[in-house]
């Protein structure tokens, strides 16, 4: 009973067979088909190894939100090198709500020499073949987030020659904290003391003549500090063609949340539009010379994931590549066979000639005489 049980089950599984198999006697090869097939083939192993390319990089998906946080401080990281002397310059911020961030808070001001090492120059100079291809290809943006504590800091690596050239400029250097406003850092002559309207600089014991406000921005971020990360002046150099002169960064800063594979970090991007102009007040051009940073907060914050393919979609993206090769080649293969036939049958059949049968009534025939015995022999 259990057998007979059995192979009825057997039996209805048969019937369900979506896959009939034809035995091999019934199967015909052909140089076409092999053609095909290896066509099929090699088509299938190349998308299949290019799939797996793309399967295993990762993209960076962008996802924009209101920043609700307004009660944290913003840390700005400065690396600026201006040709001055440190007892000359002065460096602070100030913000719309007049609160004033001197850089005793956080900045060191550092005697160096303006000119470069040879060393240092190669550094710059890539660094600024970097910045030019990142303003035509932005793709590239996504490349240094993956590579964030991989790649090498900006910062200019230590002078190496032992030369007694004695230093001509200042290099400020450090962090400040400052509110999450828009605010103005700048360096300008003379050291800054408070007021009560804002605050004042001390230049009036400075001479017009040693006025030099050429500078080089090694670095310059807000947020935490990530190695590797590129920011837009990083490797800027401006030279000032006249003592009195005013340069002008106008930065909006966007807080960025980065998520990768290898860091989780909260920092900021900004972007950056810059002028600069000669004080002359007797033309009409008034201000103070210096360097001015002025820079606004986004109230959008933007997160940046690092997302990869799924192992599932993945085998389902294969199975498709695999099963469309086959059925398309499959198709292909049969209608190729099918205009071939077509076009060999016509031709065998154009290649018998009608004969032409007398008949006795002075009519012609032109069906073929019928076939009899004699015409065997």
């Amino acid at each position: 009973m259990r057998r007979l049980n059995r192979k009825k089950t057997l039996n209805l599984m048969k019937e369900l067979d979506a896959f009939p198999k034809v035995p091999e006697s019934y199967v015909e090869t052909s140089a076409s088909g092999g053609t095909v097939s290896l066509i099929a083939f090699t088509t299938i192993a190349f998308l299949t190894i290019m799939e797996f390319m793309v399967y295993r990089d990762t993209w960076m998906k962008y996802e924009y939100e209101v920043d609700k946080d307004f009660t944290s401080k913003l840390r700005i990281n400065i690396d600026i090198t201006v040709a001055m002397r440190c007892q000359y310059v002065g460096a602070d911020v100030l913000d719309l709500a007049e609160t004033m961030v001197a850089s005793a808070d956080g900045l060191i001001y550092e005697p160096v020499p303006f000119e470069l090492t040879p060393q240092q120059k190669e550094l710059q100079r890539m660094l600024q073949l970097i910045q030019s291809r990142l303003q035509e290809e932005h793709s590239l943006q996504d490349v240094i987030f993956k590579s964030a504590f991989k790649g090498a800091s900006t910062a200019l690596p230590p002078r190496e020659d032992n030369s007694l050239q004695s230093p001509d400029a200042c290099r400020i250097h450090g962090h400040l904290y400052v509110n999450k406003v828009a605010g103005n850092f700048h360096i300008t002559v003379g050291k800054a003391i408070p007021h009560p309207r804002g605050h004042a600089h001390l230049a009036a014991l400075v001479s017009h003549e040693s006025y030099n406000f050429s500078h080089r921005i090694d670095h310059l971020s807000f947020g935490e500090l990530i190695p590797g990360i590129i920011n837009p002046l990083d490797g800027t150099e401006k030279i000032a063609s006249d003592h009195n002169q005013m340069f002008q960064y106008f930065i909006t800063v966007v807080p960025t949340k980065l998520h990768t594979y290898k860091i989780s970090a909260e920092t900021h991007q900004f972007s950056v539009t810059e002028r600069e102009r000669v004080i002359n007040h007797a033309a009409g051009s008034h201000g103070v010379s210096g360097i001015f940073m002025k820079y606004d907060i986004s109230s959008l914050m933007v997160t940046v994931t690092e997302e990869h393919m799924p192992f599932w979609q993945f085998l389902v993206r294969l199975c498709g590549i695999i099963g469309g090769i086959f059925s398309t080649t499959g198709i292909l293969h049969s209608f190729g066979r099918f205009v071939a036939e077509i076009i060999f049958c016509r031709f065998r059949l154009g290649s018998y000639r009608s004969t032409s049968v007398p008949l006795p009534d002075g009519h012609t025939s032109n069906h073929l005489p019928p076939i009899t015995d004699n015409s065997t022999h």
